[in-house]
C-alpha cells in the first residue's frame, strides 16, 4: 500500500490529521488549511491519535517520507504528503487569478491601514520624485508582493510622470520555489522582469552568518541590474516592524542608536538610491491582507531551507532578530504602545541630552560644549 497521497488526494482524506513539521515561523508564514504544527525534532515523539489517518508534510517533501515511515513503524496509519507545502502551493495557484480581488481589498477594506500609510510614507520622505524610475524589488514574499501592487496602484493616480520595474532576482531557486514566485506574479497580473545569479552557490559553503552575507550580494546585483536598466532607485519591502526591531537590536547587541533609513543614497552605485514605502506599514497589516485574499508565499527559498529545516540559528542577525521580536510581544502585554514609542524616540532625539554623538565630521562630546 503506497504511503505517499498528492494534494488532489487530501480531499479523501476528510478526517485525517494533518501536520505541517516545519518550524514554526515557516508555519506562521503560511500553511495548508487545517494543519497543526509539530516541528520535526518534536513529531515523534508527540502524542498523535493512533484512530486517525496522520499525513505528515514538510516544505518540499525532503523529509517528509522518512518521518511517516518512522510513525508506521511506531503503530501509526502515516502518509507523506508527496512534494510538501511547495507543490500543494504550486496546484492552488495554477491558473488562479486574484488580481481584482487583490486591489480592490487595497481600495476599500486595507485603505486606512496599508494604502493611507504607503502614501504617507511616499509624501513625508520624499520617496517618489517625477521622472524617476524605480526597480520595485520582488523576493516573492508577502512584503514585497504587497509593495508591488501598492506601485501599482499608485501609477493609476498618476500626479506625475515616474516608471516602475518591477525587478526579481534569481540567486539560485530551485524550480519548484521559481515556480511559486512566478504563479503569484502571473495570478496578481505583475509583470516581473527576472535576472539570474549564482550567488546562492557563492555563500552555500560559508559557515559563518551566510543570510548576512547574501543579503550585502543580493542588494548589490539589485543595484546594478537596477541601474543597468536606467533605475535611479530601488524599492526594497521592510516595513515598521523591521524598523522598530533594527532600532532595538542598535542598542541592545550594537551599543548605538540608529536606525533603518526611509531612503539612503548608495555608496557604492552614483546616482543610485534605496527607498522603503512600506516603511510605516505594520507587519500585522501585511498579514491580515495576505490571509484576507487567501494569498500564500514562501518564506524563505534558498538551499538552506531546501532540506525543510529553517535558516541556521548560528547566524546573528536572525536568532537575533527574534529575540527581538519576542522582546516587543513581551512589551506590548505592559504598554501596548511601545511600538509608536520606540519609533518616535528616533525621531526625538534631544542632541543637548545625549553624552555623544557622531556624524560625517566625527564624534561629539557634551563636554565639548559645556
Amino acid at each position: 500500500m503506497s504511503r505517499t497521497i498528492t494534494a488532489a488526494e487530501l480531499k479523501d482524506f476528510g478526517d485525517a490529521m494533518l501536520v505541517d513539521i516545519r518550524d514554526s515561523s515557516a508555519f506562521e508564514y503560511g500553511h495548508i488549511s487545517g494543519a497543526v504544527n509539530i516541528p520535526q525534532e518534536q513529531v515523534l515523539t508527540a502524542e498523535l491519535p493512533r484512530d486517525r489517518k496522520i499525513i505528515i508534510y514538510c516544505k518540499g517533501g525532503i523529509i517528509s517520507g522518512d518521518i511517516a515511515e518512522q510513525l508506521c513503524d511506531k503503530g501509526y496509519d502515516a502518509y507523506e504528503l508527496a512534494g510538501g507545502y511547495v507543490e500543494w502551493l504550486r496546484g492552488k495557484m495554477e491558473q488562479r487569478d486574484v488580481t481584482e480581488a487583490v486591489e480592490l481589498s487595497l481600495r476599500k477594506k486595507f485603505k486606512k491601514s496599508i494604502w493611507c500609510k504607503f502614501t504617507k510614507a511616499i509624501n513625508e520622505y520624499e520617496l517618489v520624485q517625477p521622472n524617476d524610475k524605480i526597480a520595485v524589488c520582488i523576493s516573492g514574499g508577502k512584503d514585497s508582493m504587497l509593495m508591488a501592487k501598492l506601485f501599482q496602484e499608485l501609477k493609476r493616480h498618476d500626479k506625475f510622470p515616474f516608471e516602475v520595474v518591477f525587478l526579481v532576482m534569481d540567486p539560485g531557486y530551485s524550480p519548484e520555489n521559481r515556480r511559486v514566485i512566478e504563479e503569484n506574479a502571473r495570478s496578481m497580473s505583475i509583470p516581473v522582469h527576472i535576472f539570474e545569479s549564482d550567488i546562492f552557490d557563492s555563500v552555500y559553503n560559508i559557515e559563518k552568518n551566510p543570510c548576512y552575507i547574501c543579503a550585502r550580494m543580493r542588494r548589490g546585483y539589485l543595484y546594478s541590474h537596477a541601474k543597468a536598466l536606467g533605475c535611479n532607485k530601488i524599492a526594497l519591502g521592510h516595513h515598521f516592524d523591521d524598523v522598530i526591531e533594527t532600532i532595538l537590536m542598535g542598542m541592545l547587541y550594537g551599543g548605538q542608536v540608529q536606525t533603518m533609513m526611509p531612503k539612503l543614497h548608495s555608496t557604492n552605485f552614483e546616482g543610485m538610491e534605496l527607498i522603503r514605502p512600506l516603511y510605516l506599514v505594520r507587519e500585522a497589516e501585511i498579514k491580515h491582507w495576505r490571509d484576507y485574499n487567501d494569498l500564500h508565499f514562501i518564506q524563505c527559498a534558498c538551499k538552506f531551507t531546501d532540506t525543510c529545516t529553517t535558516c541556521e540559528p548560528d547566524s546573528r542577525s536572525v536568532s537575533k532578530r527574534l529575540e527581538i521580536k519576542n522582546l516587543i510581544a513581551e512589551l506590548k502585554k505592559v504598554n501596548p504602545q511601545v511600538e509608536k514609542n520606540i519609533f518616535r524616540s528616533v525621531e526625538n532625539v534631544n542632541v543637548n541630552t545625549v553624552i555623544a554623538y557622531k556624524d560625517n565630521e566625527g564624534v561629539h562630546r557634551f563636554t565639548d560644549r559645556y
